[in-house]
Formats: structure tokens, C-alpha cells, sequence
């Protein structure tokens, strides 16, 4: 079966912050993404956990895309307009998709 190369960015970001994110990826042209819960982690200001958590203000969620590689730029460049001011990582690593046609 062949392959095609494709980047996969992946975004956490605060979920208040959610609607912005994905509004500025669509007017940068990105037309697919897949919203995930993030359940809890650890960073700089060490653990963190989603349980007890009365509102959606201080959860976080994560974005993932996955683009030809001549798209990036302008993903990033939305991306990273929404995620300067706030709580966030942006990470890409490179994968391989089936139907080159639908990315």
C-alpha cells in the first residue's frame, strides 16, 4: 500500500481558547482538525489534573491536524497568533497518511 508523507501538528491549548484556535486555522485554510479532551499533565508549573473542575476555564484540550507539508507555514503562523498570549504547545512531527488526496 503506498504512503504519502504528511505533518501532524498537534496543539494544546487552554479550552476557553478552543474557538479561537480553530477559527484562525479555518481562515488559514485549514479545512480538517480533530478537537481531543486532555485529561491532565505536568509542565512547568508542575501537575495539573481536569478532576474537580467546575468550569471549562481552566481545563485544557488539544487540536490536531494533520497537512501537506507546503501548508505548514500558515498553520503555525495562525496557531501561534492564538497561543503567544496563552497557555500552550504546539508540536509537529512527520507521518505518513493513505489518501494523500483528503490532506
Amino acid at each position: 500500500m503506498q504512503t504519502h508523507d504528511a505533518k501532524r501538528v498537534e496543539i494544546t491549548i487552554e479550552a476557553v481558547m478552543q474557538s479561537r484556535l480553530t477559527d484562525a486555522l479555518e481562515k488559514a485554510g485549514v479545512t480538517g482538525y480533530t478537537v481531543l479532551p486532555v485529561l491532565g499533565g505536568s509542565g512547568r508549573s508542575g501537575a495539573w489534573s481536569r478532576a474537580g473542575q467546575v468550569s471549562r476555564g481552566t481545563g485544557m484540550v488539544q487540536v490536531v491536524c494533520i497537512i501537506r507539508a507546503e501548508r505548514l507555514d500558515d498553520l503555525l503562523d495562525a496557531a501561534f497568533a492564538v497561543v503567544k498570549r496563552h497557555i500552550g504547545v504546539v508540536s509537529i512531527t512527520d507521518c505518513q497518511v493513505l489518501r494523500a488526496e483528503r490532506f
